[in-house]
């Protein structure tokens, strides 16, 4: 699926130029003369372009206002601003209206390329993925596309924490899960080449071997798993976690409306994560059988049981750990 691009500019031979770029390099291309054309297009149909590149200065609305109302309409459009050297300071002023990145005149085409690719990445994964994944992204943007991959998926969820969250104001809540759960343990994620899915509640959800692929995916999720129990006992010692980890054939890749999508993953892996996770005592680590298989022996477990997953039997078993 090629990303949408909407040239807004009201110079023709500047969107002339960069619509023959985008074009070479298989993008989507749509064009605006004014900001009053280009939030009339998102106003018909807010999904229908994946990015903005946009002058600041216009005649009519300038860039600014333009991105502003774009916004509005398609708050997950990554939007980019066009800016000559002489505007450069008027340009900055527009990070408050939620600019993604910015491309300064003269521009040679590899920069243009790069740029686009570098701004719709990070909105889209930027927070999500080690560097490592984001630079390997920059020069495969289409790994994010839907498709069939095998992967390992890991859950964690605090036990007791619905009791633990009754007797806390809210501003309590945000803090100690953001400071010493969301944060701590994504940070491992990230460290072990993990992609965060989502947080749900005061669940992670995270995937090994995608979007990108990784041949040991479940050695990873298994040494992620044992680093967050060990980091959750420096930093918050009260808190205690179980984890689930599934290993299969998942369909992942950028997902939602027109306009909201994010990246995740649907199949029986995430399922079975799902289930362990919930099944998993304080201090507990429930891997399934076919993650078991992909660790060729290299960490202790204990058989667990068979539990039905969708109409499944699925062997698990314990991991052993300090």
């Amino acid at each position: 699926m090629a990303i949408r691009v909407l040239i807004v500019d009201d110079e023709d031979g500047v969107r002339r130029a960069i619509r023959r770029v985008l074009r070479d390099e298989g993008y989507e291309v749509g064009e605006a003369k004014t900001g009053e054309e280009a939030v009339g297009a998102f106003a018909r149909d807010p999904g229908a372009y994946d990015i903005v590149l946009c002058d600041l200065v216009m005649p009519g609305i300038d860039g600014i206002e333009t991105i502003r109302e774009i916004s509005v309409l398609c708050p997950e459009v990554t939007k980019i601003m066009l800016t000559a050297y002489g505007t450069l300071d008027a340009a900055v002023k527009a990070i408050d209206v939620g600019i993604d990145g910015f491309i300064t005149k003269p521009f040679e085409n590899k920069e243009l390329v790069f740029r686009l690719k570098e701004s719709y990445l990070k909105k889209k994964m930027g927070q999500l993925v080690s560097k490592h994944v984001f630079d390997r992204l920059l020069h495969e943007p289409s790994s994010l596309a839907p498709k069939v991959s095998l992967i390992t998926v890991l859950f964690t969820d605090i036990r007791g924490f619905t009791r633990l969250s009754s007797t806390m104001k809210a501003e309590e809540i945000a803090f100690l899960l953001n400071r010493f759960y969301f944060s701590p343990l994504s940070d491992v994620v990230v460290r072990h080449s993990g992609t965060i899915d989502k947080y749900i509640g005061d669940s992670i959800m995270a995937l090994f071997g995608a979007p990108l692929p990784l041949e040991d995916h479940a050695r990873r999720a298994v040494l992620c798993a044992f680093e967050m129990m060990k980091v959750l006992k420096e930093v918050n010692p009260a808190l205690k976690v179980g984890v689930g980890i599934g290993t299969g054939y998942v369909t992942a890749g950028l997902f939602g409306s027109r306009t909201k999508q994010e990246y995740t993953a649907f199949g029986m892996a995430v399922n079975v994560a799902a289930r362990l996770q919930k099944l998993a005592g304080p201090g507990e680590i429930l891997i399934s059988e076919e993650t078991k298989e992909g660790l060729d022996g290299l960490f202790e477990s204990e058989e667990g049981g068979i539990i039905k997953v969708a109409d499944q039997e699925v062997r698990y078993y314990t991991l052993t750990h300090d």
